[in-house]
Order: C-alpha cells, then sequence, then structure tokens
C-alpha cells in the first residue's frame, strides 16, 4: 500500500512505549510511504534502563533516535535522577524544551495523547497533551522562546484517543488488572487509521520495551499475554482526534464553528 503524499510526522508521548502503543502503526505507515518521522518522550532520562528499549522501537518503527526530554515519570521519580517529575517540572521550561524540538524536527503533523489521559488517565499523559497544545501554538511565533531556533507552525496537531464504542476488548482488559478506563465520546473521534498492514512493525516495537513485557499490569505485558488473532484485532485500528493550531479560514467578522 503506497500513499506517496503522507505528511512527516513528530510523535509527542509521555513514556517510552507510549509510542509504539499508540502510534506505531501510523508511524511506520509514514517511514513506509517515504516521510519523515520522529518521537519525543517527555520523561525517563537518557541513561535509564528504559532508554535502550525506546531506542530499539523507534528503529523497528524508522522513527529516528529517541528525542528525551529527560523527566522523572509521575510514578517513578527514579527515572531521571536530579530531576524533577513531568507534573512537578515548570511549565515554561517544558514548552520550551518541546518547541526546540518542534523547530528542529519541523514536522506536517504532531501527534501526541488526549485530553483525559488515554485510558488511565496517567497524570503523565495529561500533562503531555497540555504542553503539546502550548508548544504546537509557541513553536510558530517568533517572540516566543527566540533561543529554541527559528519559528516553525505544524499544519496540525492529533490527539491519539480511544472512543467509547472502539475501547472494546482493551477496555476489558485494563480494567481486569485493577486499571481505570476513560474514553471519549465517538463524535470526539476525526480520524480512524486501518493499519493493518503495519500491525507486524507495531508489534515488534511494542515487544522492544521488554521491561514493561514482563509485567504483569502496563498493557505491553497485556498484550503479550494474548493469543494473535486478538491481539492483532485490537492493535490493528488507530483513533485519532484532529485539533488544528494555528490561523484558520474562515469569516473575518465573526466566530465560527
Amino acid at each position: 500500500m503506497s500513499h506517496p503524499s503522507l505528511p512527516s510526522l513528530l510523535g509527542v508521548f509521555a513514556h517510552p512505549d507510549d509510542e509504539s502503543l499508540l502510534a506505531g502503526g501510523v508511524l511506520a505507515q509514514h517511514h513506509a510511504a517515504g516521510a519523515r518521522t520522529g518521537v519525543v518522550t517527555a520523561t525517563w532520562a537518557p541513561t535509564s534502563r528504559r532508554a535502550p528499549e525506546l531506542a530499539d522501537a523507534l528503529a523497528v518503527l524508522g522513527a529516528g533516535p529517541p528525542r528525551l526530554l529527560g523527566y522523572g515519570d509521575a510514578r517513578n521519580p527514579e527515572s531521571a535522577p536530579g530531576e524533577p517529575r513531568l507534573v512537578d517540572a515548570p511549565l515554561d521550561e517544558v514548552v520550551g524544551r518541546l518547541v526546540a524540538h518542534i523547530r528542529a524536527f519541523r514536522p506536517d503533523v504532531v501527534v501526541s495523547h488526549d485530553a483525559v489521559g488515554q485510558l488511565t488517565g496517567h497524570p503523565d499523559h495529561r500533562r503531555t497533551h497540555q504542553i503539546t497544545l502550548l508548544a504546537v501554538e509557541a513553536a510558530g511565533l517568533a517572540h516566543l522562546y527566540p533561543e529554541a531556533g527559528d519559528p516553525w507552525q505544524p499544519r496540525a496537531l492529533y490527539a491519539a484517543t480511544h472512543s467509547e464504542s472502539g475501547a472494546g476488548r482493551l477496555g476489558a482488559l485494563l480494567a481486569g488488572v485493577g486499571k481505570s478506563v476513560l474514553c471519549v465520546p465517538d463524535a470526539y473521534v476525526t480520524t480512524t487509521v486501518d493499519v493493518t498492514p503495519w500491525a507486524g512493525a507495531k508489534w515488534r516495537a511494542i515487544l522492544a520495551h521488554q521491561g514493561e513485557v514482563a509485567r504483569e499490569r502496563p498493557l505491553p505485558g497485556i498484550l503479550a499475554r494474548l493469543p494473535e488473532a486478538e491481539r492483532t484485532e485490537i492493535i490493528r485500528t488507530e483513533s485519532f482526534t484532529r485539533l488544528t493550531p494555528g490561523p484558520a479560514p474562515g469569516d473575518p467578522h465573526r466566530l465560527f464553528a
């Protein structure tokens, strides 16, 4: 399947493995079409145990080297010794770091978490959603963070999400290990991508996060215990909400929906 006109794509996610679970299919799809792809990860230090796993996953997806902001995980402060947790770090500082990555990579499209925090409501997911909203807009404004490089305005921002009708078996699996399941109304989903042709690459990228695969409650471990057919059915679809940044065309004399 060829998509020669697919845009360059930068993912911004909270933890190593979020990129593979939430957007591994579209990252592989865009890479296969010859588009530039990359991933910024907000938490865990470059020297942490999860950094090499992230590098392996990104290599599978064709998304280049890790780009780590280096903050601590809200539930694993030791993930970045000497650095604040992402949820505690000064907002302006975090946004500035992300703006620098956006301006350096110059993506057409940015993909991140949704507002509810991706099914489980992890505080790092919600915080990453917030900083990405701010950074995508700020990246296009020359007077904001001038030290972070020349301005660049991505054409679109998408939030990876799960709808109430689309969570299906995945929601039940998470509930089965005591996790909350936070979905969005179906109408919130604007884009659903069938990534079946890239499901194999997506699964190999998920498996690269070996530490999470070996554990019982993280989603990679849950998926690894499923029969292949059931697992493929879960990971073959990725859903998004388009949150377009920047000025939009329309009537210049009134607000419009």
